[in-house]
């Protein structure tokens, strides 16, 4: 007997002799959440002790998502590199033809690149494009820890193969999409702090929120994005992600207080999702839940 989706038996017809049986279960998972009630219990070292006798969660205690990891890279990949060039592109056509773009057309690559990439992969990948998002969600419980570090490694990758094009593209301007803080190193902390923090607050209500207006995700997150850079893109770059601010600097080969634009969306990406999860409506406080269909599958 297989399994549905809903977990009810359903007849099957006989393997075909010489068919290899499936490794596992036709269980979903979204890409930026999963239904921990339906993860199988396995016999490991505990990620995390038991609270008030419920039974404790392993590290490979993840069904099997429907869409192959190597789908899942591919789509990041080129996600973030659509990310990066646009974001960064902006700042260095402003470098070049001084001042062309503005810095409400620095906000709207960005916010317009994000949008487009959540629209478009969001549903394969979750459209993370943010190492600083996927460890806030995968310590938030959101997301599996076992597929961080590749999803980091396809964000870090393709935000340098991203940098690198551009540089081809502009010499000698890249420069001009560097982040470098023109105020003080803690004020340039503090504002990337804060900023990320706005964005990965609503990005978990969209993401995560089944009574959230998940269909506009793209929109909503684009437009956050663009607000921040309005806000904080003169004095820290507005960055909010750190593949954001490594890629460019790489390929320009300037390193001035990257530290910041690591460890502060970090910290700041964390304490956003955190509080998010803190002020979520309860399930018996509000209407009935409804189905989610931007950034989950």
């Amino acid at each position: 007997m297989a399994e549905s989706e809903t977990g009810t038996p359903r007849a099957s017809a006989p393997p075909t002799p010489g068919t290899p049986t499936p490794l596992f279960s036709s269980l979903r998972v979204d890409s930026l959440s999963y239904d921990r009630k339906s993860m199988p219990r396995c016999k490991c070292l505990p990620f995390d002790a038991p609270t008030w006798g419920a039974p404790h969660t392993c590290l490979t205690d993840f069904p099997a998502p429907d869409v192959s990891l190597t789908r899942k890279l591919g789509a990041e990949f080129v996600g973030t590199f659509i990310l990066i060039f646009g974001a960064t592109a902006g700042p260095i056509v402003n470098q070049k033809y001084n001042g062309a773009e503005s810095l409400i057309g620095n906000a709207a690559c960005a916010g317009l690149a994000v949008m487009i990439v959540i629209l478009s992969t969001g549903h394969i990948s979750g459209a993370h494009l943010n190492p600083s998002l996927t460890i806030a969600f995968a310590a938030l419980r959101h997301f599996p820890w076992v597929q961080v570090p590749a999803y980091i490694a396809a964000q870090v990758s393709a935000s340098i193969c991203a940098s690198f094009a551009l540089k081809g593209a502009f010499h000698p301007f890249m420069s001009g999409g560097v982040t470098v803080p023109s105020v003080s190193t803690g004020q340039a902390f503090a504002l990337e702090f804060l900023i990320t923090f706005n964005l990965l607050f609503v990005v978990t209500a969209v993401a995560t929120d089944t009574r959230a207006v998940g269909e506009l995700a793209g929109i909503a997150v684009g437009a956050t994005v663009m607000l921040n850079i309005l806000v904080a893109g003169p004095s820290s770059g507005g960055s909010m992600n750190p593949v954001r601010s490594l890629g460019p600097a790489v390929a320009a080969g300037h390193y001035k207080s990257i530290w910041v634009y690591l460890v502060a969306p970090t910290l700041g990406a964390l304490a956003g999702s955190g509080v998010y999860t803190l002020v979520k409506l309860q399930a018996d406080e509000n209407e009935p839940p409804r189905q989610v269909r931007s950034f989950r599958r």
